[in-house]
């Protein structure tokens, strides 16, 4: 069996640079030398140990990604030879802040629900914009780099969060019982009340509940035997378009998976039921039974 071939991927700025030889613009190579330079000891300054030669080559391979990835992002073709004119052009400067403008975007995202006061502390804050730049632009310049690859990934993955983030926040604005301004958000939880108490109709938005309007809901719930289609259309007809794709497939899945919706109707304990809601709103739930 013939071993796979394996597609040879360096950094943006590597590929172009091995035009340099043939590019007949004069002092191309000097002028583009010196500003690696330059952005390497800016870089070794502020996110390695510019002291000593580790910290010199780390910044170094930070330097290559960041403007590798700038690269890709101002390119609007595939081309080594249109990348090297840019870095001509407009220089690497422009190259790099380019590709950190991106990983500062990015980090700016939320990475999961669950959101905490300490997401937006100063010091965590540039700690996660560091940790986001080693991770994507940490580039070999003689190696093959998934940066790009990396990057859009993670792009993908923190809009989907950023609109389950969103939607909670909008619920919890619109809150039936008076805006709910806690800085600890569990998204998930909030729409998850949203959409289950939705079912009562009447298209009250629920952000935030307790043991005793739970109670209530089940006991309305049980006697005038809603319809759940119901409620959850007027609860879409009240929420702003832009949060309805992720509403909408929230509602779909409860359809069919929500055992407080499920066992609502039956007889089910209501400390049993309250139990199972605690799975889906956690620390959306307010304590105010002793």
């Amino acid at each position: 069996m013939l071993p796979a071939l394996v597609k040879e991927s360096l950094p943006r700025l590597t590929r172009a640079i091995k035009l340099l030889p043939g590019d007949p613009r004069p002092d191309a190579a000097f002028i583009l030398a010196d500003e690696l330079t330059g952005i390497t000891a800016m870089v070794a300054e502020k996110f390695t140990n510019e002291r000593t030669a580790d910290g010199i080559q780390r910044a170094l391979h930070l330097t290559v990604g960041g403007v590798s990835l700038g690269l890709e992002s101002v390119l609007t073709v595939d081309s080594d030879a249109a990348a090297l004119d840019f870095l001509i052009d407009n220089g690497a400067e422009a190259a790099f802040q380019a590709g950190f403008r991106q990983i500062k975007d990015l980090a700016q995202m939320p990475e999961d629900t669950l959101v905490g006061e300490y997401d937006n502390d100063p010091v965590y804050a540039q700690r996660r914009l560091r940790d986001l730049f080693v991770d994507i632009c940490l580039a070999d310049p003689n190696q093959n780099w998934s940066g790009p690859e990396r990057f859009e990934t993670q792009l993908k993955q923190r809009k989907e969060v950023q609109a389950i983030v969103r939607l909670a926040g909008w619920l919890r604005r619109h809150h039936d019982g008076g805006a709910v301004n806690d800085s600890d958000l569990n998204a998930e939880g909030v729409i998850a009340l949203a959409i289950i108490f939705a079912v009562e109709g009447g298209g009250r938005i629920v952000a935030r509940t307790g043991q005793k309007e739970f109670e209530r809901f089940v006991k309305a719930v049980r006697k005038n035997k809603p319809d759940y289609e119901e409620g959850w259309a007027a609860l879409v007809a009240k929420v702003p378009a832009q949060h309805h794709p992720v509403l909408l497939q929230r509602i779909e899945s409860y359809r069919t998976t929500c055992t407080v919706l499920q066992n609502i109707r039956g007889r089910t304990a209501m400390k049993t039921l309250f139990a199972e809601l605690e799975n889906y709103a956690g620390s959306e739930l307010d304590a105010d039974y002793d």
